[in-house]
């Protein structure tokens, strides 16, 4: 089990970083005002979000339902995990419409400027917060 929970908190870790930077990138590419640079960011958001991003989340997720196929009803029956499992829902919802944003800057079709990418960046870090004080402290 401490195999399986080193390798979900690894891929968490990875996704973490994809969905930290993902925006980041979003932002320059809002702001960015020349031909080669929009390209030079489509192709990053794009190996980003396939090539990093999903596959971690993929493993993150597969991993936790490993970990918690170990204990199934003595997990579900502490709440901590039901609010985890609320926030990584919306989490992977939030995944999910990050790569909807690199369909729209690949089809130069983003009318948001840079600063709403700068507020939608900050979005994981709560989602992080509260997942990791779940996980450790199980506060309920």
């Amino acid at each position: 089990m401490l195999w399986v929970k080193a390798f979900h908190i690894i891929a968490m870790v990875c996704w973490f970083a994809g969905l930290f930077y993902l925006p980041r990138l979003f932002v320059y590419h809002a702001a960015c005002e020349d031909q080669p640079g929009r390209d030079r960011f489509k192709i990053m958001e794009r190996k980003l979000y396939r090539g990093i991003t999903t596959p971690s989340m993929i493993a993150t997720v597969a991993l936790g339902i490993w970990l918690i196929s170990y204990n199934v009803s003595g997990y579900f029956s502490q709440g901590w995990l039901h609010a985890k499992l609320v926030l990584v829902a919306l989490l992977i919802i939030y995944h999910f419409y990050c790569g909807h944003l690199v369909k729209v800057f690949r089809d130069d079709m983003n009318h948001r400027s840079h600063v709403f990418y700068r507020w939608f960046n900050e979005l994981p870090v709560f989602v992080l917060l509260a997942v990791v004080i779940l996980a450790v402290v199980k506060p309920f």
